[in-house]
């Protein structure tokens, strides 16, 4: 090594793992934060709902099934988006094969499996997985 770039060379990959870890840590640290909140606060409206006179049972059983079906609507969303990706992905790897290995045929077939991942998440989505009311 040369003497004037030795600590560049030693100094610069120590920086970025350093950098790295603590940036991983402090965003896991903000997101346990954000979850211990929204529980506190959730706890705190339902404790509010059954303190109340009238139907509290009625009312927090209700909550409770409307952040049910959020949830399961959210994993629905994140599965439709996720089978496009798929679909995506896979259309543009048979296409990108199809122009680099124009002698081998066939090549553009890999593009096939992430484009029946994603034909796959779709059917599960709109006709197996269970339906919310």
């Amino acid at each position: 090594m040369h003497d004037s770039v030795w600590w560049l060379q030693v100094l610069l990959p120590v920086v970025i793992l350093v950098g790295g870890f603590t940036f991983v840590s402090v965003i896991g640290w903000a997101r346990e934060r954000r979850k211990e909140r929204e529980a506190f606060y959730r706890s705190e409206v339902l404790k509010k709902i059954a303190e109340s006179p009238e139907n509290s049972a009625q009312r927090v059983l209700e909550m409770l099934r409307q952040e049910d079906q959020n949830r399961q609507n959210r994993i629905r969303e994140g599965l439709k988006l996720a089978g496009l990706v798929n679909v995506a992905v896979g259309a543009g790897l048979a296409v990108l094969l199809s122009v680099l290995f124009r002698q081998e045929h066939g090549a553009w077939l890999l593009g096939l499996i992430p484009m029946g991942v994603g034909a796959v998440i779709f059917v599960y989505v709109y006709f197996l997985a269970p339906r919310t009311s």
